[in-house]
């Protein structure tokens, strides 16, 4: 049966700016780290795990700890793993932000596990941030002798909460350049007209436009009056641009989307299938006692053609959503089937909107 996933907004209904826009300066920055869960019940990386012996051997040189060479640690009370987080526009030394700890080695689980220090680097390769604390995990992993398990969720992932604190923080020119850029979620020559438009006429001719993208605002030198006047900005009703309508494809799991607003023009549609079965078995030809021949075995094929039960129906000229819903679950349709209907629609010239496959 088709399912419709509809979209949060109307076309054209107004939304506030702060939907709609991000701040030039003024984003998230995403931080990486390698290090190592301690305290596993026997359930960290197996011996298979080269590099997992090689962490924890040079983790034991840092304390003074000598291990022979060659010599091959054997712990399975320990998982490698990457850590990552996301550094908060504006945030200062010492404050905490939440970690993502995942297994990269065969781990079966990390419940009950601690991580260790983690320095935690951006894409310059610089420590922002140092990462430590016990590890919250949702799901959960038991295997018997006999080798039956039983898995919920994954248990080779969780979360520390507050569990890295700042240590460098990440200069930004917000406060120092003569105006502030807005950009665009999604670039539109009509709604960045109007943003412009809306806030020209609240605040007077400060806001300038040279692409469908990005917003040029003059903004006061003061830091704080700048930040009072992006908080008022924010707050602003924009009437939104009216977009294409799309239809959304996932072949991979069968989703069909179909946003509001697209339209068909007159065409008539028959979709049926094809069904072609080959069964095939064998004849045993067996002589009688006297006739000296030999048993012979030959194949019998059976071949039948099932062309369905297509139909033929017609949308008239300007059908909207509901209508094509409609016609469409009347039929039974699957998403395959109206993937083949709208993709030949669109072919043929008769949708007024945009096919996307992802």
């Amino acid at each position: 049966m088709f399912c419709l996933l509809c979209l949060p907004q109307r076309a054209g209904a107004a939304q506030v700016l702060r939907n709609l826009v991000s701040i030039e300066g003024v984003r998230d920055n995403p931080l990486v780290g390698y290090g190592l869960v301690v305290g596993l019940n026997g359930s960290g990386d197996s011996t298979q795990v080269k590099f997992a012996s090689q962490s924890v051997i040079n983790m034991l040189k840092q304390f003074g700890v000598k291990v022979p060479d060659g010599t091959d640690s054997k712990s399975k009370n320990v998982a490698t793993v990457m850590v990552s987080a996301v550094f908060p526009p504006g945030y200062r030394k010492g404050q905490a932000i939440d970690v993502t700890v995942s297994s990269m080695g065969d781990a079966k689980s990390l419940r009950g596990g601690a991580l260790l220090l983690t320095p935690l680097r951006a894409a310059d390769n610089e420590v922002y941030a140092l990462a430590q604390g016990n590890v919250v995990v949702g799901g959960l992993s038991a295997s018997g002798k006999s080798g039956s398990s039983v898995t919920v969720n994954t248990p080779t992932a969780g979360r520390i909460p507050n569990g890295a604190s700042i240590e460098r923080e990440i200069g930004t020119d917000f406060s120092t350049r003569p105006t502030v850029r807005l950009s665009l979620h999604h670039p539109h020559f009509q709604t960045a007209t109007n943003i412009v438009d809306t806030i020209n006429r609240k605040f007077g001719d400060i806001a300038t436009t040279t692409d469908a993208t990005s917003i040029d605002i003059v903004a006061p030198d003061n830091p704080t009056q700048r930040v009072a006047f992006v908080a008022k900005l924010e707050a602003l009703s924009i009437d939104v641009g009216d977009d294409t309508p799309k239809v959304i494809f996932n072949s991979r799991t069968g989703t069909v989307v179909i946003a509001d607003g697209l339209r068909v023009r007159a065409a008539a549609v028959t979709h049926g299938s094809l069904k072609v079965v080959i069964s095939e078995n064998s004849k045993v030809s067996q002589p009688n006692a006297l006739g000296g021949g030999q048993t012979a075995v030959t194949p019998q094929s059976t071949v039948s053609v099932d062309q369905g039960s297509g139909q033929m129906f017609k949308w008239p000229a300007g059908a909207k959503l509901q209508a094509i819903i409609d016609v469409v679950n009347s039929l039974g349709a699957s998403p395959d089937d109206i993937m083949a209907i709208l993709q030949a629609l669109d072919q043929a010239g008769a949708i007024e909107g945009e096919l996307v496959v992802i």
